[in-house]
């Protein structure tokens, strides 16, 4: 007959472990699927963000820029000086040369004088740094080694300043090198913030940003505001017709501006060159302070550093290449995202 035993039960203490466990994990759970939805930021905190880094990128963008603007002006420093090398080494040579021709006559004619012939072993210097040489040259061969002299101590000026300007071009290409990552760097930093949106977030962005750059537009155009000098109203003409044109750091059109790209550009375009960055482009010029004395074509500053640059528009607005994302627009000055430095009268 077969035996039925009642199941072990299991003691109280090992109840006791199983059932905390047990709560512990449903907690757990219950605790994550709260907060999951929090851990994701919102469409706000997102932009706040991205902002941030696009504000980052710009920042580091001017400081690309001008590290550039400084590696161009290095390297066309360098061409000329060692331009400058090659004909005076050239110069030289003919100066040795016509020396050499003299002592070879008088060696046929067996009266080569004894200095020159050191000459023809040594140094130019050597005859200038010894008194008791000069009075066995004549006056014709004296003038020919000082200028032999004069020549060689050029030269080695200028190889020495050409070696200078290499190392400072080596430096600048190491800065531009880094800046360019640490504005990559930034830009995709905040395409990945972008990428965590919905595609209702992302539309939702883009119909704020829309909103604004129209409202921003038709508040330029409703007011009539004096232009500045004929040189600025061309400038200002130029950036209107850069409208929709999108924003690529580095750029200076005619597809693609970043800020001081733009600027500078559309200076250019009137006839009047300006510095690359708005740094140096916040050095020219007559400095405005009071917003309501801008007119329309000058020159408007943001943020402390200065990292941002647009013109005026008049009636509160600029045209400006905002940032990564957007395009050359109108948009006024209280939406920046930094304060009002000055404006400068080019």
């Amino acid at each position: 007959m077969a035996s039925h035993r009642r199941p072990k039960q299991p003691s109280r203490a090992r109840v006791t472990v199983l059932t905390t466990a047990a709560a512990a994990a449903v907690a757990f759970s219950s605790q994550a699927a709260n907060a999951a939805p929090s851990e994701k930021p919102s469409k706000d905190e997102v932009k706040a963000k991205v902002d941030k880094l696009y504000e980052e990128a710009e920042q580091a963008t001017e400081k690309y820029n001008g590290a550039k603007e400084k590696q161009e002006k290095l390297q066309k420093e360098i061409s000329t000086i060692q331009d400058n090398v090659a004909r005076g080494q050239e110069e030289l040579n003919e100066l040795r040369d016509s020396l050499g021709l003299a002592a070879a006559s008088q060696y046929r004619t067996g009266s080569i004088d004894p200095s020159v012939q050191l000459f023809l072993s040594a140094n130019p210097e050597d005859y200038l740094d010894k008194a008791s040489t000069l009075d066995q040259l004549s006056s014709q061969q004296v003038e020919a080694l000082k200028k032999v002299q004069e020549k060689q101590r050029e030269l080695a000026q200028e190889r020495a300043e050409a070696s200078e300007k290499l190392k400072d071009l080596a430096s600048t290409r190491t800065e531009l090198g880094n800046k360019k990552k640490e504005v990559q760097g930034k830009l995709a930093s905040a395409q990945k913030l972008l990428n965590s949106l919905t595609a209702a977030e992302k539309a939702a962005l883009a119909a704020e940003q829309s909103r604004a750059s129209r409202a921003s537009e038709r508040d330029a155009l409703d007011v009539d505001v004096p232009p500045g000098s004929g040189r600025a109203a061309a400038a200002f003409a130029f950036a209107q017709s850069q409208l929709g044109k999108p924003y690529v750091y580095g750029a200076t059109g005619m597809s693609s501006f970043d800020c001081s790209g733009l600027t500078s550009r559309a200076y250019a375009s009137a006839g009047i060159q300006i510095p690359r960055t708005s740094e140096a482009q916040a050095q020219i010029g007559t400095k405005i302070y009071s917003t309501s004395q801008l007119k329309v074509g000058d020159l408007v500053f943001f943020f402390n550093d200065l990292h941002h640059v647009g013109l005026y528009a008049g009636n509160g607005q600029i045209i400006h290449a905002p940032r990564t994302g957007t395009v050359v627009r109108y948009e006024s000055m209280s939406t920046i995202g930094g304060p009002f430095m000055f404006g400068v009268r080019v």
